[in-house]
């Protein structure tokens, strides 16, 4: 009886040169370090993780991961246009080194803008993710003590409470946000229905601290206060 092959874990970034609301992105500093290298770092550090890679259409980007840690991966022009999907710029990193470096059957897909992670948030969601015999798992963080409103075509609305019977705030259905931290999933979800979500799914639960990300010029002295704060950085 053949044995069955071991777990083999790509850990995948995809990171583009060009950014319309902070230029250069991916390399600004961040608590003494390039935005991408803490990611890379990161992924890098979980045990569960084999190899890191980074796919971008930029020779900076790609030099900062390279030193951070991370296998390069040359993304095409037609996978770096603002409409360019996560899912694209991630298979094409997948097709790129899984025959030279795998093969892979677990994929842990990281977003560079979001800093505030621990190595140890990637292997409790990779022990899970076995335990459970998922097929794809994201990163959560929990926001139940929220009185949530939308704009109706009435006007404002409540979600998740009624009004004219308020409860405490202990008492609210438990609501989770996908905070894009993360993703894992099997590589067969890449490759034949293009998505990073699907079959058996389930998510891994982030301290709401780590739910911040990187998209406006303020959100990087928040990230780096955050960061210091709990000793990351």
């Amino acid at each position: 009886m053949s044995t069955p092959a071991p777990e083999r874990t790509l850990a995948v970034i995809a990171a583009r040169g060009g950014s319309k609301g902070i230029p250069h992105k991916n390399l600004i500093d961040l608590c003494g370090k390039p935005l991408i290298a803490w990611t890379v770092m990161q992924a890098a550090a979980a045990r569960g993780v084999d190899v890191v890679a980074v796919s971008s259409d930029s020779d900076a980007i790609l030099s900062a991961a390279e030193a951070a840690g991370a296998v390069g991966v040359r993304r095409p022009d037609r996978l770096s246009g603002d409409l360019a999907s996560s899912e694209a710029a991630w298979l094409h990193a997948l097709d790129q080194i899984d025959g030279r470096l795998g093969p892979f059957t677990r994929i842990v897909a990281l977003q560079a803008t979001s800093p505030i992670r621990e190595a140890s948030d990637i292997d409790n969601a990779l022990e899970a993710f076995e335990r459970d015999k998922l097929d794809s798992l994201l990163s959560v963080c929990e926001v139940e003590d929220y009185f949530n409103w939308r704009i109706g075509k009435d006007g404002p609305e409540a979600i998740n409470y009624n009004y004219h019977d308020r409860r405490m705030r202990q008492q609210i259905e438990k609501r989770y946000l996908e905070n894009g931290s993360f993703y894992v999933f099997i590589p067969r979800l890449l490759r034949e229905k293009n998505n990073r979500l699907g079959g058996r799914i389930g998510f891994h639960v982030m301290e709401r601290h780590k739910m911040f990300q990187i998209d406006r010029p303020e959100d990087i002295k928040l990230c780096a206060a955050i960061m210091r704060s709990y000793g990351y950085a």
